[in-house]
């Protein structure tokens, strides 16, 4: 998944120029690309790619900047959140952040990545490491 995650950025940073560097500020970046998307008005079946690979973007700043692991899911949490993978935090709750994405997509800023960084509980204070 990191590496993945890490390709897309390379190219949607070169092409397109977005700040994706891994900080909790850049999860506004996610939230308005997806806002872009919807706006453009294509089914959200067109863009999936595009939204997985932002939901799992904004994994990937749970992991770096709050103590998440990535996980597969037990088949209950594969059941609810229709995802095969997704994010545990230190205090062992599991969170869906290409899930949220799509979600976003579909009902519009009430659904912010951004946000839900900032109501995960059992966030870790996770010092901002270069490189990462």
């Amino acid at each position: 998944m990191r590496a993945g995650v890490a390709e897309f950025v390379r190219t949607v940073t070169a092409r397109r120029r977005l700040p994706l560097d891994y900080s909790v500020a850049s999860l506004r970046v996610v939230d308005r690309v997806v806002d872009g998307l919807r706006a453009a008005g294509p089914e959200q079946a067109a863009v999936a790619r595009e939204l997985f690979w932002l939901g799992a973007y904004a994994g990937e700043v749970f992991v770096r900047r709050a103590g998440a692991v990535w996980v597969d899911l037990d088949p209950g949490h594969q059941k609810l959140f229709g995802q095969l993978v997704g994010v545990r935090m230190p205090d062992g709750r599991a969170w869906n952040p290409i899930g949220k994405v799509a979600n976003r997509f579909a009902a519009g800023p009430e659904e912010s990545v951004q946000q839900l960084y900032f109501l995960l509980h059992g966030r870790l204070a996770v010092p901002a490491l270069a490189g990462r």
